[in-house]
């Protein structure tokens, strides 16, 4: 599994990457846009997207491609995995909109 200076050295790398565009999960962004994002990074952040690789049962063809993709989208998406937890392991909590 990958050791935590392994991941800084993606976050820097990506970070400190000087061309106007990066590809993220086969789509291009703005590199500004993927730097702002990758700096607002925190240890939550980057548990999750291991958390996630480890809970993974998919072949994996590229780790820098796929752990770029989900760190990229952690700050969007961690709320919503946490939550589906919840309901899944506590459903008395899960919110009713009934």
């Amino acid at each position: 599994m990958l050791d935590d200076e392994k991941i800084f050295d993606l976050i820097l790398e990506t970070v400190l990457y000087k061309n106007k565009s990066i590809v993220v999960a086969s789509s291009e962004y703005p590199a500004e846009l993927v730097r702002s994002k990758f700096l607002k990074l925190n240890m939550f952040h980057v548990e999750y997207a291991m958390d996630c690789m480890r809970k993974n049962t998919s072949k994996i063809h590229n780790i820098k491609k796929y752990l770029l993709a989900a760190l990229f989208n952690a700050p969007s998406t961690i709320s919503g995995y946490y939550q589906a937890e919840v309901n899944h392991d506590l459903p008395q909590y899960a919110a009713n909109d009934k």
